[in-house]
């Protein structure tokens, strides 16, 4: 399995079987390499989302509508999505699971909020936000933490899905802070591998893992990913 940051929250998980991305924003996001648009967008089969702002929803409408890819999402986000024009998509809603070739993927909690503006000015209530848990076939599982605050039941998703690979919120403000961010990492789970995400994007956000680090103590398990360079695990 490969996985490619492209900066804020948004990943690309990539087996033999599924190319997926998970929260799209790419345009109007300062890190995305848009020279690379084309191969990123190239073999895609599926957009996943754990919730429905902008920076996260980014652009899934486009993407799908010129892949194809099937977008998994919330059951209140996919009938937005729908009204709007894209044709697959695959709901679900929190402790669901939904099964698709090559991996399964599960809707976990997230402590956040999800909404979107339409550009009459009408704002629409876009469901949960969410956590995601992957588990792929053969491949480690990888937990996509979403926008989250720490909350306690962390620990009945460390026991209930075991994730290897977690992809951390850390940049403070709209998600957990990096020393929060640390806390949650090393009490609720035992991940082999650690991503921070979610900061240096825009002002507001912690403009560098350096908080998230030194809270993780110098952990080998912290991988710094760099903007568009895959992963191998």
């Amino acid at each position: 399995m490969k996985i490619t940051w492209y900066g804020h929250s948004a990943f690309k998980l990539a087996t033999d079987k599924a190319r997926i991305l998970v929260d799209p924003f790419f345009t109007g996001n300062p890190k995305f390499p848009e020279s690379d648009r084309d191969a990123v967008l190239a073999d895609v089969t599926h957009i996943a989302l754990t919730h429905g702002h902008g920076d996260h929803l980014g652009d899934t409408i486009a993407i799908a509508q010129q892949t194809g890819a099937t977008v998994i999402a919330n059951g209140d986000l996919c009938n937005w999505l729908s009204a709007k024009g894209v044709k697959s998509l695959d709901p679900g809603n929190t402790g669901g699971t939904v099964h698709h070739d090559g991996f399964s993927m599960t809707w976990v909690q997230a402590f956040h909020s999800s909404a979107s503006v339409d550009d009459d000015g009408v704002a629409h209530s876009l469901g949960m936000p969410n956590g995601l848990v992957f588990h792929f076939e053969g491949g480690q599982s990888v937990y996509h933490m979403g926008d989250t605050d720490i909350f306690g039941d962390m620990a009945l998703i460390q026991e209930l899905h075991q994730p290897q690979i977690g992809l951390v919120p850390i940049g403070d403000r709209y998600t957990m802070g990096g020393a929060i961010a640390a806390l949650s990492c090393t009490r609720y789970f035992n991940f082999d591998t650690i991503i921070p995400c979610h900061f240096g994007t825009f002002p507001g956000l912690d403009q560098t893992a350096d908080s998230f680090l030194a809270a993780m103590d110098g952990s080998d398990k912290v991988k710094l990913a760099e903007i568009g360079v895959a992963l191998e695990f």
